[in-house]
């Protein structure tokens, strides 16, 4: 599947996490949408008929984090195999390797390092 077609969800709270994401995803043109907290997420995941080629999720959001979400997600047939990204501010290696156990495709703690992000983007699809 060719970049270009990608649509990303992205799920992060935090107004200057979402713009470096969304500066990231702009720089690789990749279409995305961005949902404030879980609830907003899960109506566009479950609800909305938009198919997601990656999630990235922030893990710690207002409503639920973004483990519940990652559970949400392996359990629905139509979305369990949907690459989920992590990042947080609150790293640590423990976490990183809880993250890859519990199921996210890829760790990245904040501030996000552009480059290895979209490289680790490219990989996925």
């Amino acid at each position: 599947m060719s970049q270009k077609n990608w649509h990303i969800l992205v799920v992060e709270d935090d107004p200057d996490g979402q713009e470096v994401v969304a500066t990231i995803l702009g720089h690789l043109n990749l279409s995305f949408d961005v949902a404030n907290n879980v609830a907003e997420a899960e109506e566009l995941l479950f609800r909305s008929g938009t198919t997601y080629h990656v999630a990235i999720l922030d893990l710690a959001l207002p409503d639920k984090n973004g483990w519940d979400l990652l559970a949400e997600i392996l359990e629905d047939p139509k979305t369990a195999s949907l690459p989920c990204i992590a990042v947080t501010a609150y790293h640590t290696s423990k976490l990183r390797e809880d993250a890859i156990r519990a199921g996210f495709t890829a760790y990245f703690a904040k501030p996000i390092d552009a480059t290895a992000f979209a490289r680790r983007l490219e990989e996925l699809v």
